[in-house]
C-alpha cells in the first residue's frame, strides 16, 4: 500500500517538474521573442517606470539598477523599484512589459488592493516559506525531496518530527504562492491599461506584453501546484504517525 501511495506521490512530483521546465522555457522564449522587438514608443523599462510614477501620481520611489535577468521586483519598505539589466536600459516590448508589471505592484500598494495587503502581513510569518513561493519550482523539488529522504530512512520518531517541519514549510509556501496568484496577475493586468494608456504601447503591440506577463504567471503556477502535493505528502505522513499512536 505503501510503495503504491509513493508511486502517486512521485507521478505527481514529475508532472511539477515536467510544468516547471515548461513554464520556465515558456518565459525564455516570450522573453527572448520580445526582448528584440522594440516598441513604436521607443522607451526603455526606466523611461516606462518613470512615465508612469509621473501618470499616476506617485511620489517617493525610487528606480534602482539590479543585476541579472528577470530579476525586477518591487521593495516597498526601501520604496524602490529595482529594474534588472535586461530591463533598466533596454527599449524592448519585453522590457516596458516588465517594467509596467512592476509599477502595478506599486499601484497596488497605493490603492490598498486587498490580497497585495494580505501577502505583505503574511511575509513575515512565512518568511522561509516565500523564498520557496518565488516562481523556481526546482528548488521546491529537490529540498521536498530531501526532507522525504529523511523521513522515510529515519526511525518513526525522528521521521514524525522531519515530515512536521515539511507540513510547516509548504503549508507556507503554499499559502504564500496561493496569495501570490491573484497578487501577479491583477499587476498584470495593471500593467497591460498602463502600457496603452500611456501610449507606451500601442494596441497592437499590447499581444507581446501580454505574452511575457502570461508565461511569467506560470511560473508561479507550477510553485503553487509543488508546494500543495509536497504539503500533502507530509500531512498524511503525520496524520498516519499519529494515528498509529492513538
Amino acid at each position: 500500500m505503501y510503495f503504491q501511495d509513493y508511486l502517486w506521490f512521485l507521478g505527481a512530483i514529475l508532472l511539477c517538474m515536467i510544468f516547471s521546465i515548461y513554464a520556465s522555457g515558456k518565459v525564455n522564449r516570450a522573453y527572448a521573442t520580445y526582448s528584440s522587438i522594440r516598441p513604436r514608443s521607443g522607451m526603455t523599462g526606466y523611461d516606462t517606470a518613470m512615465k508612469l510614477m509621473s501618470a499616476n501620481g506617485i511620489q517617493g520611489i525610487s528606480i534602482g539598477l539590479i543585476k541579472g535577468n528577470l530579476t525586477d521586483h518591487y521593495h516597498p519598505t526601501k520604496k524602490i523599484v529595482n529594474l534588472s539589466e535586461s530591463t533598466y536600459s533596454n527599449s524592448s516590448i519585453a522590457a516596458v512589459a516588465v517594467a509596467a508589471h512592476e509599477m502595478g505592484h506599486v499601484m497596488q500598494k497605493k490603492n490598498g488592493y486587498l490580497f497585495y495587503k494580505v501577502r505583505t502581513a503574511l511575509v513575515p510569518v512565512v518568511n522561509f516559506g516565500s523564498y520557496l513561493a518565488m516562481p523556481l519550482a526546482m528548488p521546491l523539488v529537490i529540498i521536498g525531496l530531501l526532507i522525504d529522504l529523511f523521513v522515510v530512512t529515519a526511525d518513526a520518531q525522528v521521521g514524525f518530527y522531519i515530515a512536521l517541519v515539511g507540513v510547516a514549510l509548504y503549508g507556507g509556501s503554499f499559502l504564500f504562492a496561493l496569495i501570490t496568484l491573484p497578487v501577479e496577475f491583477n499587476a498584470s493586468k495593471r500593467a497591460k491599461k498602463m502600457l496603452v494608456a500611456e501610449g507606451i504601447l500601442a494596441q497592437d503591440e499590447i499581444h507581446g506584453a501580454e505574452e511575457v506577463l502570461s508565461a511569467a504567471a506560470l511560473t508561479y503556477l507550477a510553485s503553487l501546484l509543488t508546494s500543495l502535493v509536497y504539503f500533502l505528502r507530509f500531512f498524511v505522513y503525520v496524520l498516519t504517525i499519529f494515528n498509529r499512536r492513538k
